[in-house]
Protein backbone atom coordinates (compact mmCIF):
# COMPACT_ATOMS: atom_id res chain seq x y z
CA UNK A 1 0.00 0.00 0.00
CA UNK A 2 1.37 3.40 -0.92
CA UNK A 3 2.49 5.76 1.84
CA UNK A 4 1.36 9.76 1.71
CA UNK A 5 4.66 10.35 0.10
CA UNK A 6 3.93 8.35 -2.44
CA UNK A 7 0.78 9.73 -2.62
CA UNK A 8 1.91 13.32 -3.27
CA UNK A 9 4.64 12.24 -5.39
CA UNK A 10 1.93 10.98 -7.86
CA UNK A 11 0.13 14.05 -8.59
CA UNK A 12 0.15 16.55 -10.98
CA UNK A 13 2.00 19.97 -9.87
CA UNK A 14 -1.26 21.89 -9.81
CA UNK A 15 -2.69 19.52 -7.77
CA UNK A 16 0.53 20.20 -5.22
CA UNK A 17 0.30 23.98 -5.74
CA UNK A 18 -3.27 23.92 -5.08
CA UNK A 19 -2.66 21.64 -1.86
CA UNK A 20 0.25 23.84 -0.85
CA UNK A 21 -1.77 26.76 -1.17
CA UNK A 22 -4.95 25.75 1.41
CA UNK A 23 -2.19 24.80 3.95
CA UNK A 24 -0.77 28.11 3.65
CA UNK A 25 -4.07 29.20 4.22
CA UNK A 26 -4.90 27.41 6.62
CA UNK A 27 -1.94 28.13 8.73
CA UNK A 28 -2.54 32.13 7.77
CA UNK A 29 -5.84 31.78 8.95
CA UNK A 30 -4.83 30.30 12.36
CA UNK A 31 -2.43 33.05 12.64
CA UNK A 32 -4.37 35.48 12.72
CA UNK A 33 -6.86 33.64 14.75
CA UNK A 34 -4.22 33.91 17.52
CA UNK A 35 -3.63 37.38 17.08
CA UNK A 36 -7.01 38.30 17.84
CA UNK A 37 -7.79 35.26 20.54
CA UNK A 38 -10.14 36.54 22.96
CA UNK A 39 -9.00 36.89 26.39
CA UNK A 40 -10.46 35.93 29.26
CA UNK A 41 -10.48 38.07 32.69
CA UNK A 42 -11.32 36.00 35.69
CA UNK A 43 -10.15 37.30 38.83
CA UNK A 44 -8.63 40.50 39.85
CA UNK A 45 -7.70 42.06 43.32
CA UNK A 46 -6.74 46.32 44.63
CA UNK A 47 -6.10 48.23 47.50
CA UNK A 48 -7.15 51.55 46.14
CA UNK A 49 -7.90 55.11 48.73
CA UNK A 50 -10.78 55.67 50.17
CA UNK A 51 -11.13 52.11 52.14
CA UNK A 52 -11.87 50.31 48.42
CA UNK A 53 -9.66 47.11 49.84
CA UNK A 54 -11.33 44.82 47.74
CA UNK A 55 -13.47 45.10 44.67
CA UNK A 56 -16.61 45.15 46.17
CA UNK A 57 -15.33 48.25 48.30
CA UNK A 58 -13.97 49.77 45.21
CA UNK A 59 -17.67 48.99 43.38
CA UNK A 60 -19.30 51.05 46.56
CA UNK A 61 -17.03 53.82 46.57
CA UNK A 62 -17.67 53.88 42.47
CA UNK A 63 -21.35 53.93 42.67
CA UNK A 64 -21.73 56.45 45.75
CA UNK A 65 -19.60 58.86 43.17
CA UNK A 66 -17.20 59.42 46.81
CA UNK A 67 -13.55 61.77 46.82
CA UNK A 68 -11.00 59.64 48.47
CA UNK A 69 -8.60 62.82 48.37
CA UNK A 70 -7.60 64.05 51.50
CA UNK A 71 -4.35 65.51 53.32
CA UNK A 72 -1.20 63.83 53.16
CA UNK A 73 -0.82 61.90 56.06
CA UNK A 74 1.14 62.62 58.87
CA UNK A 75 3.59 60.06 58.99
CA UNK A 76 4.79 59.93 55.36
CA UNK A 77 7.21 63.24 55.91
CA UNK A 78 6.98 66.53 57.61
CA UNK A 79 4.09 67.88 55.23
CA UNK A 80 4.38 71.54 56.11
CA UNK A 81 8.54 71.73 56.12
CA UNK A 82 7.52 70.97 52.44
CA UNK A 83 4.65 73.17 51.97
CA UNK A 84 4.74 76.53 49.81
CA UNK A 85 1.66 78.30 48.51
CA UNK A 86 4.51 79.63 45.75
CA UNK A 87 5.17 77.42 43.05
CA UNK A 88 8.66 78.81 42.70
CA UNK A 89 9.82 78.67 46.06
CA UNK A 90 12.83 76.23 45.90
CA UNK A 91 12.03 72.25 47.60
CA UNK A 92 8.72 73.16 48.28
CA UNK A 93 4.86 71.85 47.26
CA UNK A 94 1.98 73.85 46.69
CA UNK A 95 0.15 70.99 47.00
CA UNK A 96 -0.76 69.07 50.29
CA UNK A 97 -3.23 66.73 49.39
CA UNK A 98 -4.04 63.28 47.66
CA UNK A 99 -5.68 59.94 47.54
CA UNK A 100 -3.48 57.49 50.26
CA UNK A 101 -3.76 54.02 51.49
CA UNK A 102 -3.43 53.22 54.91
CA UNK A 103 -1.55 50.73 56.87
CA UNK A 104 1.06 50.42 54.08
CA UNK A 105 3.73 49.66 56.25
CA UNK A 106 1.57 46.18 57.23
CA UNK A 107 2.88 43.08 56.25
CA UNK A 108 2.82 39.18 57.40
CA UNK A 109 6.19 38.34 55.80
CA UNK A 110 6.08 34.42 57.40
CA UNK A 111 3.34 33.99 55.05
CA UNK A 112 5.72 34.05 52.05
CA UNK A 113 8.24 32.63 53.53
CA UNK A 114 10.01 35.57 53.86
CA UNK A 115 12.46 36.70 57.21
CA UNK A 116 11.30 39.98 59.41
CA UNK A 117 15.08 41.35 58.28
CA UNK A 118 14.11 40.67 54.55
CA UNK A 119 10.90 41.96 55.32
CA UNK A 120 12.12 45.56 56.87
CA UNK A 121 14.72 46.13 53.82
CA UNK A 122 11.56 45.24 51.24
CA UNK A 123 9.79 48.10 49.11
CA UNK A 124 5.89 48.07 50.62
CA UNK A 125 4.97 48.36 46.87
CA UNK A 126 6.64 44.53 46.69
CA UNK A 127 5.07 43.64 50.02
CA UNK A 128 1.40 44.91 48.04
CA UNK A 129 2.26 42.61 44.97
CA UNK A 130 2.74 39.56 46.84
CA UNK A 131 -0.20 40.13 49.04
CA UNK A 132 -2.75 41.03 45.67
CA UNK A 133 -1.28 37.80 43.49
CA UNK A 134 -2.44 35.90 46.35
CA UNK A 135 -6.32 37.60 46.77
CA UNK A 136 -6.62 37.47 42.48
CA UNK A 137 -5.54 33.92 42.05
CA UNK A 138 -8.00 33.13 45.57
CA UNK A 139 -10.98 34.84 43.84
CA UNK A 140 -10.55 33.41 40.38
CA UNK A 141 -10.90 30.10 42.10
CA UNK A 142 -6.98 28.75 41.73
CA UNK A 143 -4.94 27.31 44.56
CA UNK A 144 -1.46 29.19 44.13
CA UNK A 145 0.06 25.74 45.26
CA UNK A 146 -1.47 24.61 42.25
CA UNK A 147 1.03 26.90 40.05
CA UNK A 148 4.52 25.43 41.17
CA UNK A 149 5.84 25.01 37.88
CA UNK A 150 3.40 26.48 35.07
CA UNK A 151 3.45 28.49 32.29
CA UNK A 152 2.11 31.80 34.42
CA UNK A 153 3.23 35.24 33.62
CA UNK A 154 3.66 38.00 35.80
CA UNK A 155 4.02 41.58 34.75
CA UNK A 156 3.74 44.28 36.45
CA UNK A 157 4.52 48.26 36.08
CA UNK A 158 5.80 50.09 38.86
CA UNK A 159 8.05 53.33 38.56
CA UNK A 160 8.80 55.03 41.79
CA UNK A 161 11.30 54.23 44.37
CA UNK A 162 10.48 56.09 47.39
CA UNK A 163 11.58 53.72 49.86
CA UNK A 164 15.07 53.17 48.19
CA UNK A 165 15.54 57.14 49.28
CA UNK A 166 14.75 56.07 52.63
CA UNK A 167 16.73 53.07 52.85
CA UNK A 168 19.40 54.53 51.69
CA UNK A 169 19.27 57.53 54.02
CA UNK A 170 19.45 54.93 56.73
CA UNK A 171 22.57 53.35 55.69
CA UNK A 172 24.48 55.19 57.77
CA UNK A 173 22.56 53.14 60.97
CA UNK A 174 22.70 50.15 58.90
CA UNK A 175 25.02 48.77 56.31
CA UNK A 176 23.98 47.76 53.06
CA UNK A 177 23.37 43.85 51.98
CA UNK A 178 21.53 41.69 49.52
CA UNK A 179 18.26 42.25 50.71
CA UNK A 180 18.28 45.97 49.71
CA UNK A 181 18.93 44.99 46.95
CA UNK A 182 16.16 42.58 46.15
CA UNK A 183 14.14 44.48 48.35
CA UNK A 184 14.13 47.88 46.12
CA UNK A 185 15.07 46.70 42.78
CA UNK A 186 12.01 47.64 40.50
CA UNK A 187 12.93 43.98 38.71
CA UNK A 188 12.33 42.24 42.10
CA UNK A 189 8.59 43.07 41.81
CA UNK A 190 7.56 41.14 39.55
CA UNK A 191 10.61 37.95 40.28
CA UNK A 192 9.64 37.87 43.95
CA UNK A 193 5.84 37.34 42.76
CA UNK A 194 6.91 34.51 40.55
CA UNK A 195 9.96 32.94 42.94
CA UNK A 196 7.07 32.68 45.38
CA UNK A 197 4.70 31.44 44.05
CA UNK A 198 6.81 29.17 41.76
CA UNK A 199 5.93 29.95 38.09
CA UNK A 200 8.13 29.96 35.62
CA UNK A 201 6.09 31.89 32.94
CA UNK A 202 7.73 35.16 31.36
CA UNK A 203 7.87 37.65 34.14
CA UNK A 204 9.17 41.69 33.52
CA UNK A 205 8.51 44.58 35.66
CA UNK A 206 7.95 47.65 33.54
CA UNK A 207 8.05 51.38 33.58
CA UNK A 208 6.42 53.70 30.89
CA UNK A 209 5.04 56.03 33.89
CA UNK A 210 1.42 56.71 34.03
CA UNK A 211 0.70 53.92 31.30
CA UNK A 212 2.76 51.23 33.40
CA UNK A 213 -0.11 49.07 33.97
CA UNK A 214 -1.83 49.05 31.06
CA UNK A 215 0.87 48.11 29.12
CA UNK A 216 1.32 45.24 31.61
CA UNK A 217 -1.45 44.01 30.82
CA UNK A 218 -0.92 44.27 27.04
CA UNK A 219 1.66 42.59 27.08
CA UNK A 220 0.21 40.06 29.23
CA UNK A 221 -2.66 39.13 26.61
CA UNK A 222 0.28 39.25 23.69
CA UNK A 223 2.36 36.26 25.93
CA UNK A 224 -1.35 34.76 26.18
CA UNK A 225 -1.62 34.54 22.64
CA UNK A 226 1.38 33.68 21.77
CA UNK A 227 1.64 30.26 24.01
CA UNK A 228 4.19 31.69 26.12
CA UNK A 229 2.36 31.22 29.25
CA UNK A 230 -1.09 29.66 30.07
CA UNK A 231 -1.95 32.19 32.70
CA UNK A 232 -0.93 35.30 33.41
CA UNK A 233 -0.83 37.84 36.52
CA UNK A 234 -1.07 41.54 35.42
CA UNK A 235 -1.22 44.83 37.16
CA UNK A 236 0.60 47.83 38.98
CA UNK A 237 1.46 49.22 42.30
CA UNK A 238 1.97 52.66 43.11
CA UNK A 239 2.88 54.11 46.89
CA UNK A 240 4.42 57.82 47.41
CA UNK A 241 6.74 57.61 50.17
CA UNK A 242 8.56 60.43 49.64
CA UNK A 243 8.00 64.60 48.81
CA UNK A 244 10.10 64.57 46.28
CA UNK A 245 7.82 63.77 43.55
CA UNK A 246 5.68 66.81 44.68
CA UNK A 247 8.05 69.36 44.65
CA UNK A 248 9.42 68.49 41.02
CA UNK A 249 5.79 68.30 39.85
CA UNK A 250 5.10 71.56 41.70
CA UNK A 251 7.79 72.91 39.59
CA UNK A 252 6.10 72.59 36.32
CA UNK A 253 3.01 73.24 37.67
CA UNK A 254 1.45 70.26 36.69
CA UNK A 255 -0.33 69.83 39.90
CA UNK A 256 -4.19 70.60 41.17
CA UNK A 257 -3.40 72.66 44.73
CA UNK A 258 -6.47 71.09 46.00
CA UNK A 259 -4.81 67.54 45.02
CA UNK A 260 -7.51 66.78 42.70
CA UNK A 261 -8.28 65.57 39.56
CA UNK A 262 -11.57 67.89 37.85
CA UNK A 263 -11.36 65.79 34.42
CA UNK A 264 -12.92 67.33 31.64
CA UNK A 265 -14.43 70.04 34.21
CA UNK A 266 -13.94 73.89 33.73
CA UNK A 267 -12.02 73.67 37.12
CA UNK A 268 -9.19 71.66 35.87
CA UNK A 269 -6.22 72.55 37.01
CA UNK A 270 -3.55 69.89 37.08
CA UNK A 271 -3.99 66.45 38.61
CA UNK A 272 -3.96 65.14 42.07
CA UNK A 273 -1.26 62.49 43.14
CA UNK A 274 -2.91 59.12 44.31
CA UNK A 275 -1.55 55.61 45.08
CA UNK A 276 -2.64 51.89 45.14
CA UNK A 277 -2.83 48.81 43.50
CA UNK A 278 -4.30 46.48 41.53
CA UNK A 279 -3.85 43.01 39.53
CA UNK A 280 -6.32 41.08 37.38
CA UNK A 281 -5.69 37.41 35.92
CA UNK A 282 -6.25 36.51 32.68
CA UNK A 283 -6.65 33.17 30.81
CA UNK A 284 -7.65 32.63 26.43
CA UNK A 285 -10.70 32.52 26.66
CA UNK A 286 -11.03 29.09 25.26
CA UNK A 287 -9.53 27.88 27.95
CA UNK A 288 -11.43 29.26 30.52
CA UNK A 289 -14.69 28.80 29.17
CA UNK A 290 -13.46 24.62 29.28
CA UNK A 291 -11.78 25.04 33.04
CA UNK A 292 -15.71 26.50 33.66
CA UNK A 293 -14.03 29.92 34.90
CA UNK A 294 -15.75 32.41 35.96
CA UNK A 295 -15.25 35.11 33.60
CA UNK A 296 -15.67 38.50 34.49
CA UNK A 297 -15.09 40.30 31.03
CA UNK A 298 -13.51 39.61 28.37
CA UNK A 299 -9.93 41.77 26.42
CA UNK A 300 -10.27 41.82 22.85
CA UNK A 301 -7.66 43.89 21.69
CA UNK A 302 -5.77 46.30 22.91
CA UNK A 303 -2.54 48.42 21.31
CA UNK A 304 -0.01 50.10 21.88
CA UNK A 305 2.27 53.15 20.66
CA UNK A 306 4.20 56.57 21.30
CA UNK A 307 3.69 59.84 20.99
CA UNK A 308 6.89 60.56 19.43
CA UNK A 309 7.37 64.12 18.62
CA UNK A 310 5.24 66.11 19.79
CA UNK A 311 5.03 69.90 21.22
CA UNK A 312 7.23 68.61 23.66
CA UNK A 313 8.60 65.30 25.64
CA UNK A 314 5.81 65.53 28.03
CA UNK A 315 2.93 67.04 25.51
CA UNK A 316 0.29 65.06 24.27
CA UNK A 317 -0.11 63.87 20.79
CA UNK A 318 -3.33 63.72 19.73
CA UNK A 319 -2.75 62.08 16.19
CA UNK A 320 -1.07 59.20 18.37
CA UNK A 321 -3.40 59.28 20.51
CA UNK A 322 -6.04 58.51 17.61
CA UNK A 323 -3.27 56.00 15.74
CA UNK A 324 -3.30 53.97 18.95
CA UNK A 325 -7.07 53.85 19.26
CA UNK A 326 -7.55 52.87 15.64
CA UNK A 327 -4.96 50.36 16.28
CA UNK A 328 -6.51 48.56 19.50
CA UNK A 329 -10.16 48.41 17.83
CA UNK A 330 -8.68 46.43 14.88
CA UNK A 331 -6.96 44.18 16.70
CA UNK A 332 -10.21 43.69 18.73
CA UNK A 333 -12.22 43.61 15.09
CA UNK A 334 -14.61 45.93 16.45
CA UNK A 335 -15.77 49.03 15.06
CA UNK A 336 -15.19 51.86 17.23
CA UNK A 337 -18.59 53.18 16.66
CA UNK A 338 -20.08 50.25 18.73
CA UNK A 339 -18.43 51.39 21.90
CA UNK A 340 -20.77 52.47 24.64
CA UNK A 341 -18.47 53.73 27.16
CA UNK A 342 -14.29 54.63 27.48
CA UNK A 343 -12.93 55.13 30.73
CA UNK A 344 -10.18 57.77 29.84
CA UNK A 345 -6.71 58.91 30.62
CA UNK A 346 -8.04 62.11 31.84
CA UNK A 347 -5.73 63.80 34.22
CA UNK A 348 -7.67 66.54 34.76
CA UNK A 349 -5.50 69.39 32.72
CA UNK A 350 -6.48 72.00 30.44
CA UNK A 351 -4.04 70.81 27.82
CA UNK A 352 -4.20 67.15 27.95
CA UNK A 353 -8.12 66.47 28.61
CA UNK A 354 -8.90 68.52 25.07
CA UNK A 355 -6.61 66.44 23.47
CA UNK A 356 -7.81 63.32 24.49
CA UNK A 357 -11.33 63.87 23.84
CA UNK A 358 -10.63 65.35 20.28
CA UNK A 359 -8.76 61.94 19.68
CA UNK A 360 -11.41 60.27 20.99
CA UNK A 361 -14.62 61.75 18.82
CA UNK A 362 -12.30 61.62 15.76
CA UNK A 363 -12.20 57.39 16.30
CA UNK A 364 -14.98 56.59 18.19
CA UNK A 365 -17.79 59.57 16.80
CA UNK A 366 -17.28 59.04 13.16
CA UNK A 367 -21.02 57.21 11.57
CA UNK A 368 -22.08 57.00 15.11
CA UNK A 369 -25.97 57.13 15.77
CA UNK A 370 -27.31 60.41 17.43
CA UNK A 371 -28.65 58.08 20.28
CA UNK A 372 -25.98 56.15 20.96
CA UNK A 373 -22.86 59.29 21.93
CA UNK A 374 -20.02 57.95 23.75
CA UNK A 375 -20.11 58.30 27.26
CA UNK A 376 -16.34 58.85 28.81
CA UNK A 377 -15.32 59.36 32.42
CA UNK A 378 -12.38 59.21 34.67
CA UNK A 379 -11.88 56.98 38.00
CA UNK A 380 -9.00 59.18 38.65
CA UNK A 381 -11.48 62.23 39.54
CA UNK A 382 -12.77 59.55 42.81
CA UNK A 383 -8.92 58.19 43.73
CA UNK A 384 -6.35 61.26 42.08
CA UNK A 385 -3.46 59.59 39.32
CA UNK A 386 -2.22 56.11 40.46
CA UNK A 387 0.62 57.19 37.88
CA UNK A 388 2.26 53.43 37.40
CA UNK A 389 -1.62 51.71 38.98
CA UNK A 390 -3.75 54.31 37.05
CA UNK A 391 -4.65 51.76 33.95
CA UNK A 392 -5.13 48.59 36.40
CA UNK A 393 -7.26 51.05 38.35
CA UNK A 394 -9.17 51.80 35.26
CA UNK A 395 -9.59 48.30 33.86
CA UNK A 396 -10.63 46.95 37.20
CA UNK A 397 -13.59 50.31 37.39
CA UNK A 398 -14.89 49.27 33.24
CA UNK A 399 -14.65 45.57 34.28
CA UNK A 400 -17.05 46.56 37.44
CA UNK A 401 -18.91 48.76 35.26
CA UNK A 402 -19.91 45.94 33.32
CA UNK A 403 -20.91 43.41 35.86
CA UNK A 404 -23.20 46.00 37.95
CA UNK A 405 -24.98 47.49 34.34
CA UNK A 406 -24.24 50.97 35.40
CA UNK A 407 -21.45 53.48 34.35
CA UNK A 408 -20.46 55.05 37.70
CA UNK A 409 -20.97 59.16 37.36
CA UNK A 410 -17.45 60.92 36.94
CA UNK A 411 -16.71 63.84 39.45
CA UNK A 412 -15.61 67.50 39.20
CA UNK A 413 -16.25 67.74 35.85
CA UNK A 414 -19.22 70.61 35.77
CA UNK A 415 -19.43 73.07 34.89
CA UNK A 416 -17.81 71.32 31.64
CA UNK A 417 -14.76 72.90 30.20
CA UNK A 418 -15.50 75.61 27.62
CA UNK A 419 -12.16 74.85 25.79
CA UNK A 420 -13.85 71.61 24.41
CA UNK A 421 -16.18 72.01 21.31
CA UNK A 422 -18.84 70.17 22.99
CA UNK A 423 -21.64 70.29 20.40
CA UNK A 424 -19.52 69.13 17.72
CA UNK A 425 -18.52 66.27 19.11
CA UNK A 426 -20.09 62.66 19.62
CA UNK A 427 -18.69 62.32 22.91
CA UNK A 428 -20.82 62.90 26.51
CA UNK A 429 -19.08 63.10 30.01
CA UNK A 430 -21.01 60.60 32.77
CA UNK A 431 -21.71 63.41 35.22
CA UNK A 432 -24.24 61.05 36.42
CA UNK A 433 -24.62 57.48 37.07
CA UNK A 434 -26.10 55.84 34.03
CA UNK A 435 -27.97 52.35 33.24
CA UNK A 436 -25.64 50.20 31.13
CA UNK A 437 -28.47 48.18 29.37
CA UNK A 438 -27.99 44.95 27.05
CA UNK A 439 -28.84 46.14 23.74
CA UNK A 440 -28.96 43.92 20.66
CA UNK A 441 -25.16 43.87 20.50
CA UNK A 442 -22.77 42.70 23.23
CA UNK A 443 -21.44 45.49 25.63
CA UNK A 444 -18.28 47.31 24.98
CA UNK A 445 -15.86 49.75 26.81
CA UNK A 446 -12.23 51.12 26.41
CA UNK A 447 -9.60 52.11 28.91
CA UNK A 448 -7.07 54.25 27.80
CA UNK A 449 -3.40 55.18 29.58
CA UNK A 450 -1.28 57.91 27.79
CA UNK A 451 2.57 57.56 29.98
CA UNK A 452 4.26 61.08 30.86
CA UNK A 453 6.80 59.61 28.78
CA UNK A 454 4.63 59.76 25.66
CA UNK A 455 3.76 55.99 25.66
CA UNK A 456 0.27 55.33 25.15
CA UNK A 457 -2.15 52.07 26.13
CA UNK A 458 -5.75 51.71 24.70
CA UNK A 459 -7.41 48.05 26.23
CA UNK A 460 -10.77 47.06 24.58
CA UNK A 461 -13.08 45.09 26.83
CA UNK A 462 -16.11 43.09 26.40
CA UNK A 463 -19.09 41.87 28.24
CA UNK A 464 -18.61 38.16 29.73
CA UNK A 465 -20.18 35.33 27.11
CA UNK A 466 -23.39 34.05 28.62
CA UNK A 467 -23.13 31.05 30.01
CA UNK A 468 -25.35 28.30 31.09
CA UNK A 469 -23.45 26.31 34.10
CA UNK A 470 -24.79 27.58 37.65
CA UNK A 471 -22.42 29.04 39.99
CA UNK A 472 -21.44 26.51 43.01
CA UNK A 473 -23.20 27.38 46.79
CA UNK A 474 -21.34 27.09 49.09
CA UNK A 475 -22.27 26.16 52.26
CA UNK A 476 -22.04 27.95 55.19
CA UNK A 477 -19.86 30.59 55.55
CA UNK A 478 -16.14 30.32 54.28
CA UNK A 479 -13.80 30.94 57.40
CA UNK A 480 -10.69 31.10 56.04
CA UNK A 481 -9.07 32.32 52.45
Amino acid sequence: MANDSEDFAGLSLLKKATLAIEDLRTRLDRAERREREPIALVGMACRFPGGADDPEKFWELLRRGRDAIGPIPSGRWDVDAFFDQNPDAPGKSYCRAGAFLDRVDEFDPAFFGITAREAASMDPQQRLLLELSWEALERAGIAPASLIGTRTGVFTGIGVTDYAQLVRGAQAVRPADLYLATGNGICFAAGRIAFALGLQGPTLALDTACSSSLVAVHLACQSLRAGECDLALAGGVQLILTPEAYVILSKSKALAPDGRCKTFGAAADGFGRGEGVGLVVLKRLADAARDGDDILAVVRGSAVNHDGRSGGMTVPNGSAQAAVLRQAYASAGIAPGAVDYVEAHGTGTALGDPIELRALASVMGAERQADHPLYVGSVKSNIGHLEAAAGIASLIKLVLALNHDEIPKSLHAEPLNPMVEWAALAVKVATVSLPWRRGFGERVGGVSSFGFSGTNAHVVVSEAPAVSRPRPAFEGERGLH
